[in-house]
């Protein structure tokens, strides 16, 4: 029978070791080179950030920066395109709420 292979096999990726980042304070690992929300796609965590209007879940949906869904806050900074920031070891990601900027009362 034939061995499954993984995208990583597929083009021969060499990955260093994974490291920790936490998403609402729950532990993450992730892989040197992913962007943060491949790191999240990759625990099974679909949605990082809710609407303005109605609170609805949202995640990535274009993965390439252009959409918007996928903003997160990201060490502290709110609205970063998680498809498009590099996972770092210790990163600490929480939900977003609506546009980020609660604690300014807009």
């Amino acid at each position: 029978m034939a061995r499954a292979r993984t995208p990583a096999d597929l083009v021969g990726a060499q990955p260093g070791p994974p490291f920790e980042i936490t998403f609402d304070g729950r532990p993450v690992s992730a892989l040197s080179g992913q962007s943060v929300a491949a790191a999240l796609w990759a625990a099974d965590i679909l949605a990082w950030r809710t609407t303005r209007v109605g609170g609805r879940p949202r995640g990535a949906f274009c993965g390439i920066g252009q959409c918007y869904d996928c903003l997160a806050t990201i060490n502290g900074s709110p609205n970063r395109r998680a498809c498009l920031v590099p996972a770092r070891p210790g990163d600490a990601i929480t939900t977003q709420e609506g546009h980020g900027h609660e604690h300014l009362g807009v």
